[in-house]
């Protein structure tokens, strides 16, 4: 390997040339007062850079040391005014293994890469590891893939390190410099070797790396870098109250079921089971697959009903379990779970956003999860999340995406309708399913509209991806503790099937190709592999064809955000008091100083809004804006440019 260590921008230049493919790689190490934390090297908020890699042609490589102790290094400005301008230049490629790490750490420095830009990481996620499956995370290491493509052991960084942090090594020594080269050297490889199996067998998907995934990958290290601000004090008093309210649950299921029955955390123990099914002998109304009985939440939804008419004096157990569970739930998982994860140096969560952790291309949540919070009367969750002082918590929601996605897709002629024109398309599932005038369906003083747009919603949402009767009627009773029987729910979405035809031929035409080519795909080629959608097991089936049928448009949808990600790479870089710091869903999350939020809304918006990338795609998309102080007090932004609450 030709690799070298160089001190000086001549040295530099003269490796790079006219290079317009380039691969680089950070080396970093923890700032004073972090040294002591495990992996604060790998967090921009306590550690910084320390050198930095360049690999313009396979086999050679330069490492630039920037900050290692009893060494000598390159002029630290000189070298970051040299990366400032290459991350800015929309004429070369910039490639990096694991590219959020990279931006990190540029973004620290107030630099954020500017495509053409290039995750190696994320591109091998998108091709498979066998016939019907993507490569995962776990599969895509950047040691692991020099030993499989190119049979190259790469030095361990344990072994490298040996007990010290990496400012500390000899920036000279050929170990650490070819442990630094390497880095950037394989990842320069990747991007050939992966981008020739994209053009074999994949072609849309190298699309889909280089013009979303990896300035997403951007995106994202911003979003980890600024986190969210903690109300420390607030969850530490919530903390002590729900301590108090479990020991009151607790203590009130003992008086029922007696001291001797283990309840366990989550209320769902072996102990408690043989309590309800053995000694009181209550019937079981769910099972598991494996034919056991449950105690899930629909199980106490059922067992509570059962009781009301049969066995009065119990119902209240069953109340009883759920408050317990639910509490138990928020106060390990969320108020626990953040006290936990707040970054002594930030006072701030900074969680594990991964980009491709869900098939669809969804976003996936982490250490600690801030994408599913509950939606609970006992505590609002969201409340710990705050504004820094002068700031608000901005987010925009795409409006009802994934009912407009699918309306272009199959064309058909009431969405359409309903949209172009602006109507209110739960006010028309609701005159639709309960066939009442639009009048009646839209009227907010009528004391059944509240539960009918309800009912509504999860009809049209569930016959969208191929819900059954029975799965509407359970989803209502779990959800909203609506009852409504099956033969209802089937009237629900038999009304649904009637109305929106031409919908209802374009699920039926999709999942049929994807019965044939065991995949479905998004309108920008994104795949889904359903392995099991011919099989003659009825569950595994089921699941593979509600699969290809969800995918076409929750597939879209993530594509649809992550095009919005990446335009505003550069918005942000013209605006950088705009502080991206979370994607839940179909939203985007921003802290904005209150100064700037017309502005800000106004930017955001442009990016967010930018049609798709397909023929005839003329669907209006609609980011609606919220503001708030707290992210559990977000209130709707109206067109005079005020928000209630801030």
């Amino acid at each position: 390997m030709d690799y070298k260590c160089v001190t000086t921008s001549v040295e530099l230049r003269a490796y790079i040339d006219a290079a317009k493919i380039i691969a680089f790689d950070f080396e970093t190490a923890p700032t004073a007062g972090h040294r002591h934390i495990p992996k604060a090297a790998l967090n921009a908020n306590t550690a910084d850079i320390v050198g930095v890699s360049f690999s313009v042609k396979a086999g050679t490589g330069v490492y630039v040391p920037l900050n290692h102790t009893a060494a000598t290094n390159a002029d630290l400005d000189e070298i970051m005014g040299y990366l400032a301008r290459l991350m800015a230049d929309t004429s070369i490629i910039k490639i990096a293994h694991n590219l959020a790490f990279e931006a990190m750490f540029l973004y620290k420095h107030g630099i954020i890469p500017q495509p053409p830009l290039y995750d190696a990481l994320v591109a091998h996620q998108m091709t498979l590891k066998n016939a019907n499956t993507f490569n995962g995370l776990s599969d895509s290491g950047l040691k692991t893939l020099a030993q499989e493509y190119f049979n190259a052991e790469m030095i361990d960084f344990e072994e490298l390190t040996d007990g010290k942090h990496f400012d500390e090594l000899d920036p000279t020594d050929i170990k650490t410099v070819k442990y630094a080269c390497a880095d950037s050297d394989y990842a320069l490889r990747l991007y050939h070797l992966l981008n020739g199996w994209f053009d074999k067998n994949l072609p849309r998907h190298r699309y889909i790396i280089e013009e979303i995934e990896s300035p997403v990958a951007v995106y994202t290290g911003l979003m980890r870098f600024n986190g969210l601000l903690a109300d420390k004090g607030l969850l530490t008093r919530k903390q002590k109250e729900a301590d108090d309210r479990i020991t009151e649950l607790r203590n009130a299921l003992i008086d029922i079921i007696g001291s001797n029955i283990n309840i366990g955390a989550n209320a769902n123990t072996k102990s408690l089971k043989d309590y309800i099914f053995n000694t009181l002998g209550l019937p079981t109304l769910k099972k598991t697959d494996k034919g056991n009985p449950t105690l899930d939440d629909e199980a106490l939804l059922l067992l509570a009903e059962w009781c009301n008419g049969n066995r009065p004096e119990l119902a209240e157990l069953f109340t009883l379990i759920k408050q317990y569970r639910q509490m138990e739930k928020l106060k390990s998982t969320f108020i626990d779970g953040y006290i936990k994860r707040i970054n002594p140096a930030t006072g701030r969560l900074h969680p594990n956003l991964m980009q491709l952790g869900a098939k669809s291309g969804r976003f996936s949540c982490g250490e600690p999860n801030l994408q599913n919070i509950p939606n609970s009367n006992l505590i609002n969750i969201r409340d710990f999340i705050i504004a820094p002082e002068g700031h608000s918590v901005l987010e925009l929601d795409y409006s009802q995406i994934e009912a407009r996605l699918a309306a272009y897709l199959s064309q058909d002629e009431v969405l359409l309708e309903i949209y172009n024109k602006g109507l209110d398309l739960h006010a028309m599932t609701t005159a639709i399913i309960y066939k009442i005038p639009l009048d009646e369906a839209s009227d907010k003083t009528n004391p059944l509209y509240k539960k009918r747009r309800t009912v509504a919603k999860a009809t049209f949402f569930g016959f969208l991806y191929g819900i059954s009767d029975t799965g509407l009627s359970r989803n209502l009773k779990t959800s909203a503790g609506i009852d409504s029987s099956t033969a209802e729910c089937k009237q629900f979405l038999n009304n649904l099937v009637r109305k929106y035809k031409t919908l209802t031929a374009w699920q039926r035409r999709t999942i049929r190709i994807a019965k044939k080519r065991i995949y479905s795909e998004t309108a920008l080629g994104r795949r889904c592999y359903c392995p099991h959608i011919n099989i003659s097991d009825y569950g595994l089936r089921g699941n593979a064809e509600r699969s290809a049928l969800n995918h076409p448009v929750q597939g879209l949808a993530a594509d649809l955000l992550k095009q919005g990600m990446a335009q505003l790479l550069q918005v942000i870089t013209e605006n950088p008091y705009i502080k991206p710091i979370l994607t839940v869903h179909d939203s985007l999350v921003f802290y904005v100083p209150d100064e700037n939020i017309n502005k800000a809304i106004e930017v955001i918006r442009e990016a967010m809004e930018r049609p798709l990338p397909i023929d005839s795609f003329d669907m209006p998309i609609v980011a609606e804006a919220s503001v708030g102080k707290t992210y559990g007090s977000m209130n709707e932004y109206n067109k005079m440019g005020e928000a209630h609450g801030v």
